[in-house]
């Protein structure tokens, strides 16, 4: 069963600033030839950036690394392969339960196994609840993003 997130913002939709949802979920990461290590992780969204998804690994030294994410690459990575570049996304295989992330950084390519129901789950019911599909660009101060446009050109 795939849970459908809402495609069109609800009538009773009611955003407020800088609500945000969390998931921490165990994975296990393989980087290069390595044999792969459990970590913890935490996905997270934040309504102030509505289109982004964060997702924090923290690795057993304590150092944490912070990947920024299309939430929607993610959903739909849950159901096909997507994803171009530095981030591609696999959903589960036939025999496995995890959905498949790769990273690719300037030194390493990582692959990221998790829990493909938890994050399934989280999405629909949490994060597309927060801000529905579809509604994010309503979200967004275009004014102030077009002058920090203008500005940073030159």
């Amino acid at each position: 069963m795939h849970l459908v997130p809402p495609h069109r913002p609800r009538p009773d939709y009611k955003h407020r600033p800088g609500d945000c949802v969390q998931l921490d979920v165990d994975a296990r990461l393989t980087v290069g030839n390595s044999q792969p290590l459990g970590l913890p992780l935490r996905f997270g969204y934040d309504s102030r950036d509505p289109f982004a998804l964060t997702l924090d690994l923290r690795a057993p030294t304590g150092t944490v690394t912070v990947w920024r994410l299309s939430r929607d690459l993610v959903w739909e990575g849950l159901q096909q392969p997507t994803g171009l570049g530095d981030v591609r996304v696999w959903p589960p295989a036939a025999d496995q339960l995890d959905l498949q992330i790769m990273l690719r950084g300037r030194e390493a390519t990582a692959l990221l196994a998790i829990p493909a129901q938890p994050v399934r789950r989280w999405l629909a019911t949490r994060a597309f609840a927060l801000v529905p599909q579809g509604a994010e660009a309503d979200l967004i101060d275009w004014d102030t993003e077009l002058n920090h446009f203008r500005h940073s050109r030159g």
